[in-house]
């Protein structure tokens, strides 16, 4: 078990400060004159978007890397668009705070989740066209769907952790066992297990198809916000209130690397797509970069102003994505990952998005069941920088 301390200097970002930790580039001697090296560059802030009229919650890229979609705690949901002749879209139909945004694998359809007790499914295109599920019996605080776009998992002050069907938009089962609110929820990469994340101080290892609890993690010592898979579904992690970024190996069980990672709670992990690295972000304000390998801190990003909500990978993890209660969103060039091999390196947010034969299979678009929302359609404004 290795535990490591945050604490990182180095250089600054015009505008925007990212500190590099010292013992990743270390200095060199005297006797060696500095040689070029194939170093990675500091991320860089690359746009940043304003629309809430309130914090923001969560964010998601679409898969497409045409759109970013973000939750506000104005009870909004922004669709940005990252070709700058196009403009952000606010649309409106939950009565309370949005608490979590997905982009579907099809880039056809966005989930969010409320303190209205609902999930919405909302066509990604300018109409803003939904539908309204009332899902809990207390406020949703977090959606997101599985690998393959079929199903979505939320979770609930209610306790629960329920699966919905997609195609049919229609609730399937819940897994019961959490004793108090459940903040977070994943589906494994292969579908075929569920983590979830609770105030309990649990993080628990669900049977997908069986709904059986097959484990569960108590190694946190106060809420645990947020749970996350690793790409590789072999891998999971956790960030609590207790300020810790916790990671256990699925196939012992065991307890793999704990980070004292922030000086507040942690609200927002998010692994890079090639597994190496991990995002956090905390109500401390700052944002901050795991490498996963050297079991490090990497990189602390003060780019917010107040609390760190959430936090997102682009697809291809050469971009990242974080919003926070300054109402701000903002997107960032990754840039350490240069030297990753080349199957994670991906487009600029200007270029054209790959074929759609090069995408995950797509769901056909699903057509609102209920009538269209009494609320004006959506509304074509943004601010970006």
């Amino acid at each position: 078990l290795n535990t490591f301390a945050p604490g990182a200097r180095g250089s600054l970002l015009p505008g925007r400060r990212c500190r590099r930790s010292p013992a990743t580039h270390p200095l060199p001697t005297p006797a060696t004159p500095a040689m070029p090296s194939p170093e990675p560059m500091d991320p860089a802030l690359e746009r940043s978007f304003r629309g809430h009229k309130d914090g923001v919650s969560s964010v998601s890229f679409s898969p497409t890397m045409k759109q970013l979609v973000s939750g506000g705690l104005d009870g909004t949901v922004m669709v940005w668009n990252f070709k700058m002749q196009m403009r952000a879209f606010r649309f409106v139909g939950h009565k309370a705070a949005v608490t979590s945004v997905d982009f579907a694998p099809s880039g056809s359809l966005i989930a969010s989740g409320s303190r209205d007790q609902t999930i919405r499914l909302w066509a990604a295109n300018v109409k803003g066209e939904s539908v309204s599920i009332r899902a809990h019996t207390a406020p949703v605080n977090s959606v997101a769907f599985s690998g393959d776009g079929q199903q979505l998992v939320t979770t609930s002050d209610d306790k629960s952790v329920k699966a919905w069907s997609i195609p049919t938009q229609r609730f399937k089962h819940s897994f019961s066992g959490h004793t108090n609110w459940v903040r977070d929820a994943a589906f494994s990469p292969d579908g075929r297990m569920l983590l979830s994340s609770a105030d309990d101080k649990t993080v628990r290892l669900w049977d997908a198809r069986s709904r059986a609890c097959s484990h569960t993690f108590f190694d946190h010592s106060d809420n645990v916000g947020c749970c996350a898979f690793s790409p590789e579904g072999n891998c999971v992690a956790s960030g609590s209130a207790d300020r810790s970024i916790k990671l256990w190996d699925l196939r012992t069980l065991q307890l793999l690397q704990h980070y004292d990672a922030h000086g507040d709670e942690v609200h927002r992990i998010a692994f890079h797509p090639s597994g190496s690295f991990l995002l956090s972000a905390s109500a401390d304000c700052t944002l901050k970069l795991w490498d996963l390998c050297e079991g490090r801190l990497f990189y602390t990003i003060h780019g917010h102003e107040a609390s760190a909500n959430g936090c997102a990978f682009s697809p291809a993890g050469d971009f990242f994505a974080t919003a926070a209660s300054d109402r701000h969103v903002m997107v960032w060039r990754t840039n350490f990952d240069r030297l990753l091999p080349a199957e994670h390196k991906g487009l600029a947010l200007d270029a054209d998005p790959p074929a759609v034969a090069a995408l995950p299979p797509q769901l056909p678009p699903q057509p609102p069941q209920l009538p269209p929302p009494r609320e004006p359609p959506a509304s074509s404004l943004a601010s970006s920088s």
